[in-house]
């Protein structure tokens, strides 16, 4: 346990770290021409809109009654292009709202947090903050009856209501003791969200939390590690939450010279997989070694037979490198990880070498052996090129190891799709992609719905929406109660 003296030292030692921090922030240089996150499509809306005569080209299928949720990046105020990173943004909410064959709306909304309501004139939102900073502006979904915004190593999960509008921020009724993680997934057969989660404050600790399907965390459970590592994802399987301890870690360096987002590259960080028994301590993980890499997003991960852990990923060769503005990986093929635990090994092995994102499954088939993923292309070109997709979407049949494409076309631009299953589905495939996809020549933005299982045909509808979404995170659909 942490001595008060100890606590005191801390305190004093982060309040002088961060006023430097300040100090230096303000004199950092601006990259020469425009800031590739906040220029071009990442060029930040400047209000909220309600859109509520919306055009649609085909037909919205019947049993699709809910919202269309997606959350990025989107200041609001100008920042300092200087100390500007992608992933600071204060967060905002793009929704359509879907029911009976029509869609009903289109919302935008920021997530309030001190400083957005500062910038807007409005009172700080309710709802207790977990340390320095209350930004939220990673993902958005569903759960216990509310949609929650939520970031990584930082604030508090906040939730939302139907009309997108900020309620509170709000640590799951009091019962989260910390950071939460952006990428919390939900267990098929419990209904249980399992996270992984870390804080740059504590840069010798995770922790795997558990989300009960009333809102309230009933597990958090420490897990020790070194150097802070930037623990974006994570993946769960029958037994096992599944660690990506990869070399991104905290840096000091950063921190000090200003820089909003602490993380960088870090070569002699230890590259490794975990894995943790569900209900297990953290002495009891389980650590594989891998060769080195990044992975924001495991697709899904699933139990073999013989004991071995399979476990779907995009692979960055290298992460936060050389830039401080966003993302500079220019390589990252789709993978599938082959984890033995007798062995302590992990096997890597490419299943599509073209670099990739955003990789979905259905989602009631997480953790279990699946057929099919869903993934956006990258075109590479790193952070100064705005770490923007290409026109594409890839359908993967890991059965067959084939692929087929959707390609919206010159000067269009997608985002994450995500797969929302039929009522009725006979198949694991039986349902519908949804997405934003950009028009770079219009400025325009289409939320595009395809039928998964004919994924190279003409949209099912499209609902054309009059401006440009920039590019943000992530997504889920929410069906109606």
């Amino acid at each position: 346990m942490t001595s008060p003296v100890e606590t005191t030292i801390r305190s004093v030692v982060t309040k002088g770290v961060f006023a430097l921090a300040g100090f230096n922030r303000a004199r950092l240089k601006a990259p020469d021409g425009p800031h590739p996150f906040l220029s071009g499509v990442h060029t930040p809306m400047r209000e909220e809109l309600t859109l509520e005569t919306l055009q649609v080209d085909g037909t919205i299928p019947e049993e699709l009654d809910g919202r269309y949720i997606r959350i990025g990046p989107n200041p609001a105020a100008a920042p300092n292009p200087g100390a500007y990173h992608w992933f600071t943004g204060d967060g905002m909410v793009h929704g359509v709202r879907l029911k009976g064959g029509r869609a009903l709306w289109y919302r935008n909304r920021w997530i309030r947090s001190r400083a957005v309501s500062r910038a807007r004139g409005l009172p700080d939102a309710p709802g207790p903050r977990n340390g320095l900073s209350d930004t939220v502006n990673t993902n958005v979904l569903a759960h216990a009856g509310a949609a929650w915004a939520l970031v990584e190593a930082g604030g508090f999960p906040v939730r939302i209501s139907e009309d997108l509008e900020t309620i509170a921020h709000d640590p799951f009724g009091g019962t989260l003791g910390g950071s939460f993680s952006a990428h919390p997934h939900c267990d098929p057969d419990t209904g249980e969200l399992h996270a992984i989660c870390y804080s740059g404050q504590e840069p010798t600790r995770i922790r795997h939390v558990v989300v009960d399907v009333d809102g309230r965390v009933r597990r958090d459970e420490p897990v020790t590690v070194a150097d802070g590592p930037s623990i974006h994802d994570c993946m769960i399987t029958p037994h096992y939450v599944i660690i990506l301890d990869l070399p991104v870690t905290f840096s000091m360096k950063r921190l000090i010279q200003g820089h909003r987002f602490p993380y960088a590259w870090n070569p002699s960080h230890r590259a490794r997989v975990g894995l943790l028994p569900r209900e297990g301590r953290g002495e009891d993980v389980i650590w594989c070694d891998v060769d080195p890499c990044y992975v924001f997003h495991p697709c899904n991960g699933f139990e073999t037979p013989d004991g071995r852990v399979i476990l779907d990923v995009c692979a960055h060769t290298r992460m936060f490198d050389t830039s401080t503005m966003g993302p500079d990986s220019t390589t990252s093929p789709f993978e599938r990880w082959t984890i033995d635990p007798a062995a302590r090994s992990v096997q890597r092995e490419v299943i599509d070498p073209d670099s990739q994102e955003f990789p979905r499954p259905n989602e009631a088939r997480i953790g279990k052996p699946y057929r099919f993923a869903y993934t956006v292309g990258l075109p590479g070109g790193g952070a100064e090129a705005g770490f923007v997709a290409t026109s594409r979407i890839y359908k993967h049949d890991l059965e067959t190891r084939t692929r087929e494409v959707h390609d919206f076309g010159p000067d269009h631009m997608t985002g994450e799709f995500v797969f929302v299953a039929s009522q009725r589905a006979a198949a694991e495939d039986d349902g519908w992609l949804m997405g934003y996809v950009i028009n770079t020549m219009t400025d325009t933005t289409d939320f595009v719905i395809l039928r998964a299982q004919d994924i190279t045909g003409p949209p099912q509808a499209v609902v054309r929406l009059p401006h440009r979404i920039p590019p943000g995170f992530h997504g889920n659909w929410a069906p109606s109660a």
